[in-house]
């Protein structure tokens, strides 16, 4: 008797409020823990990981469990797999990077596959628009900030700006082969 293989759900993940949008498509296994999704998210936007962050799915909260995260009603995210939720194509729910700047991300089921329909290593992104704000520019009305001062000489902040995130950033970048190649230590 042949053993189920998992299902592999094609995911959208679009940064909210982000005009244009910022958003990333991947695919990523039903047996993927919540904290693995963490992971993915992190290397699809490019962010760093370097601080707190929660999942909200049907009003309830998952995230690490530690005191210090979110809270005791916050279930762990590294027991809960996504074949264990009850998401069907079409639901959407929330991630949230970051709980001082608030980066919002809202999560899109647009497809549930079988393995039999996938070739190749998982997680894997398929596409994406516009480059990761840089962390701790104050959230999406920081970042728009940030952008409007950007290329104005005039600005005496833009200087600064280019100092602290680096004068080749461009907010129109964005490079699927690289967050591939980030992805491959979590593939299998």
């Amino acid at each position: 008797m042949a053993a189920l293989r998992p299902a592999i759900f094609q995911l959208k993940v679009t940064l909210v409020d982000s005009q244009p949008p910022i958003w990333r498509r991947f695919l990523i296994s039903s047996l993927a823990t919540l904290e693995d999704l963490h992971q993915v998210l992190q290397l699809v936007m490019g962010w760093k990981g370097a601080h707190l962050h929660g999942f909200e799915i049907d009003h309830k909260h998952y995230g690490d469990p530690s005191p210090e995260a979110l809270g005791d009603d916050v279930q762990n995210q590294a027991s809960v797999t996504l074949a264990m939720l009850t998401l069907g194509v079409k639901n959407k729910f929330r991630y949230t990077y970051d709980f001082g700047d608030g980066w919002l991300h809202q999560i899109l089921v647009e497809k549930i596959l079988t393995a039999d329909e996938i070739e190749g290593p998982l997680p894997r992104c398929l596409k994406g628009k516009r480059a990761c704000p840089p962390e701790d520019c104050g959230g999406i009305w920081g970042y728009e900030d940030m952008l409007s001062r950007w290329d104005d000489p005039s600005d005496p902040e833009a200087i600064e700006l280019i100092d602290w995130i680096g004068g080749d950033f461009d907010p129109e970048a964005f490079d699927l082969a690289a967050v591939n190649q980030n992805l491959k230590p979590l593939q299998h």
